[in-house]
């Protein structure tokens, strides 16, 4: 299998490359150091590809990309005052109140 070679990753493993590459094109990174990132972030995520033949088939992966993203959300709240924190929660109430109103269904 050459170097490169994507065909040991599942469908949701590059849906999740393709992703992460978004984001990164968002920040302005060139779409071919996005696409070396997001794979080297499923890689890592993940342990390699899926698929029966590929490096991580049967490995447990406590998924440490995602919770670094938690960790920096986070941050960004913290930094925020006690005011502006409460007015995002007042706001975000009376968004669900409206919604609840018109019969949107919440997101249980």
């Amino acid at each position: 299998m050459p170097r490169g070679d994507k065909s040991k990753y599942t469908d949701k493993q590059e849906r999740k490359a393709d992703h992460i590459a978004e984001g990164y094109e968002a920040k302005g990174v060139s779409r071919k150091e996005a696409e070396s990132r997001a794979w080297a972030t499923v890689n890592k995520d993940d342990g390699g590809g899926k698929q029966p033949g590929g490096s991580g088939r049967g490995k447990h992966t406590g998924h440490p990309a995602a919770h670094k993203g938690g960790e920096k959300g986070g941050k960004a709240s913290a930094s925020r005052s006690a005011a502006d924190r409460s007015a995002s929660a007042k706001k975000a109430a009376a968004t669900r109140k409206r919604n609840a109103e018109h019969g949107h269904p919440s997101h249980a």
